[in-house]
């Protein structure tokens, strides 16, 4: 077995090689597609000011500030960071560098978005102050969009830790998973290469109850919360690959 990585893993985690494989692994077409789904399930009208956290390398922010949203984009990512402000040239979107935590507390949010499974990359105590950081930076009546392939709901029907390859151009990818479980969390260990340059980096993605997730929004100022199993609308369930959460702050 090998040694476990710090908790704050995702501090150096995401640099250019990990990063760029990301990129390129996700469609334009799949952006579209989860935009379409947060417009029309939180109702956002034109001009909304929304908050992308952890925006990564700004797929959703820039997607957003091409339909016409006022947008800022909180990452701890130098390098993801940098790559967006790039793309953004022409565009209402702002991006910050900072941890996921340290978001505006001022209620000044038509919406927030935390996708891509970011929500499970914190310890619970983490996760608390997330969650109130959340509910304070969304405005009475808004809403809020929460991405998570970990809850345990679908991570543990049928676990198997079976090793698997990625390759998205000339970047090839070597993944393997640990299930750890007295610290409810996995282990997801990665070997990027690209040429002559190999990049060994290991994530922890925290597992939590729905119930737990529902909880903590709840306490935080959310109600209206609704469980979908995908962008399209189907039901969340035992077994569903992923958990795309909405509430509604408040009023």
């Amino acid at each position: 077995m090998s040694e476990n990585p710090s908790s704050t893993w995702y501090v150096d985690f995401f640099t250019e090689l990990p990063n760029e494989f990301w990129r390129r692994a996700v469609s334009p077409e799949v952006t579209v597609e989860e935009i379409d789904f947060v417009e029309e399930r939180l109702g956002l009208a034109p001009r909304s000011r929304v908050l992308d956290v952890p925006c990564g390398s700004g797929r959703h922010s820039l997607e957003l500030a091409r339909r016409g949203h006022r947008v800022t984009g909180v990452d701890l990512s130098a390098e993801a960071i940098e790559h967006a402000r790039r793309a953004a040239a022409g565009l209402d979107v702002e991006f910050v560098q900072a941890d996921m935590r340290e978001i505006p507390r001022d209620a000044g949010f038509d919406a927030v978005l935390c996708l891509g499974n970011s929500f499970g990359y914190l310890e619970l105590d983490g996760l608390r102050e997330f969650a109130a950081a959340l509910g304070g930076a969304v405005r009475p009546g808004g809403g809020l969009v929460v991405d998570f392939g970990s809850a345990a709901e679908s991570v543990l029907p049928g676990y198997r830790a079976e090793p698997r390859t990625m390759r998205t151009g000339d970047i090839t990818v070597l993944a393997s998973s640990e299930y750890d479980v007295a610290g409810s969390r996995m282990f997801s260990r990665y070997r990027f290469t690209r040429g002559e340059e190999e990049v060994d980096v290991t994530a922890i993605h925290h597992v939590y109850t729905v119930a737990q997730l529902v909880d903590l929004l709840s306490g935080n100022g959310f109600t209206d919360i609704e469980l979908f199993g995908g962008p399209d609308g189907e039901a969340y369930d035992i077994g569903s690959g992923r958990l795309l959460l909405t509430a509604r702050r408040l009023s």
